[in-house]
This record gives C-alpha cells, sequence and structure tokens, in this order.
C-alpha cells in the first residue's frame, strides 16, 4: 500500500490535535484569568531504509501566551485582579504549589480562602485560613485585613498576605489541570517560586480571558477544511491502490 495513506492518516490525526487544543482555547473564552495556548504545526521527514521523500505532519503546543486580559470591575471585596506581571500561589489538587491570575476569591465554612475552583490561596505560611469577621478588604499588596466580628470598623487586624509571585515566564509551564507551575529542574524536581513584594493586586476587579473568540473559530474552520483535505487524500491513495491491482490482475 502506498505510504502516501499514511501520510494521510496522520495529518488528520493532527488536525484533530489541533482542534483539541484551539476548542480548548474557545471553550475557556469566559473563564477568569485563561491564558490560550498556542499551537504550532511542523513537518517530520521519515527517515529509515529508504530516502526521505515522504513527510508527517506533527502539531505543537509550544508556548502559552501570557498577554494579560482585560479588567472588570466587579465591586466585590474578595475579587482581585493581578495588575501588570505576576501571579497567585494556590495549592494545586495534588498538594504541589501552583499559579494562577482567577482572582474570584471565597471564604469556604471553614475559614479557609480558596479560588473560584475551590483551590486553596497561599500565604506566608501556606494556605490562608480567615477567623470570622464582619468585614474583609485586600490590600494592593495581597495583604488581608479584617474586622473581627463584633469589632468597632477601626478595630482593623491583619491577617496575613496573599503570596504574589513573578518568576520568569520562560521557566513556567501550564500542566494539564490549567495551572501554571515552574519546570523542572536538572534534578527532576519542581521548585516553588518566591514572593515577590512588589506585585500588586486591584480588589473589585477580575481579569478576562486573553482568547480571542474569533481568531480562535477561525482556526478551527480551517482545520476542520484541512482535516477533509485529508480524508479525501486518503480516499485518493485507497483508490489508487485498487487501480493498481486491477491492473496487476488483469496482467
Amino acid at each position: 500500500m502506498d505510504k502516501a495513506l499514511y501520510i494521510a492518516m496522520s495529518g488528520a490525526k493532527q488536525n484533530m490535535l489541533a482542534q483539541r487544543g484551539h476548542a480548548n482555547n474557545l471553550a475557556n473564552v469566559n473563564t477568569t484569568g485563561f491564558k490560550a495556548d498556542f499551537n504550532q504545526a511542523r513537518s517530520m521527514p521519515v527517515f529509515g531504509e529508504h530516502y526521505p521523500t515522504r513527510a508527517y505532519a506533527m502539531t505543537e503546543r509550544p508556548a502559552t501566551d501570557m498577554a494579560p486580559g482585560s479588567a472588570i470591575q466587579t465591586g466585590r471585596d474578595l475579587d482581585v485582579a493581578v495588575q501588570g506581571d505576576g501571579w497567585i500561589a494556590v495549592q494545586a489538587a495534588d498538594g504541589s504549589e501552583a499559579y494562577t491570575r482567577e482572582g474570584e476569591l471565597q471564604v469556604d465554612v471553614n475559614g479557609v480562602l480558596r479560588t473560584g475552583a475551590g483551590l486553596p490561596v497561599k500565604g506566608n505560611g501556606g494556605p490562608l485560613v480567615i477567623p470570622p469577621a464582619d468585614s474583609m478588604t485586600i490590600g494592593v499588596d495581597g495583604v488581608i485585613s479584617i474586622v473581627g466580628v463584633g469589632q468597632q470598623p477601626d478595630e482593623i487586624a491583619e491577617i496575613d498576605r496573599i503570596k504574589l509571585v513573578n518568576p520568569d515566564p520562560k521557566q513556567m509551564e501550564k500542566g494539564e489541570d490549567g495551572l501554571m507551575r515552574m519546570k523542572k529542574n536538572p534534578q527532576g524536581q519542581t521548585p516553588t517560586a518566591p514572593a515577590d513584594g512588589t506585585v500588586r493586586v486591584a480588589s473589585g476587579y477580575l481579569e478576562s480571558s486573553n482568547v480571542n473568540a474569533v481568531d480562535e473559530m477561525t482556526q478551527i474552520m480551517a482545520l476542520s477544511r484541512q482535516f477533509e483535505m485529508q480524508i479525501k487524500l486518503m480516499t485518493t491513495a485507497d483508490q489508487n491502490t485498487e487501480s493498481a491491482a486491477r491492473l496487476l490482475q488483469n496482467s
């Protein structure tokens, strides 16, 4: 069977993988603080006991778009948006430290400060626990202040500070859970980023997703047409094989 059939099959598969990446971006167009994944394709020559006359296609997600989204004013005291560069440290589901720009915070029944996705927000000494309070504010430097239950409005107490980090984006990568982490070091360990006192947040705001919905939809449509082309090429390769087989039979 002609190798063109396998080349077309590989191309169709990679088109589907690329569509999945763009569909994931499009599905998160309204997700607070979401960062879009870049997608690219490149040709991979086939080497072996023959000349490299064929090239397979390969879809990759080389990096994440770190561009900030737009700030949306909500007026809610527990909503925070990172201003400029920086990230909010959270405890991921596996217990590791991860980073997000999702600032839709809430306090659960146990007093733990969590993101909208339910992940504990980290402070100077671990996950932040907020005592019962009549009011709570978050300063531009991430410091959390409360007025305890039954206290006077001017009796403000500082509880802790949200851990804000600003590592080199080149040293970060997105995990399958959508959270950013530091890349593993040569020893195979995942380091944690140090707190950065220069990172600022704006209370009463949320950062929107940086996904361009029109661009993602256009890419999905283009990939769909490419997929159809690959399927037609597979059909043509199969027809050519059948024609060749009939010629051999007649001879």
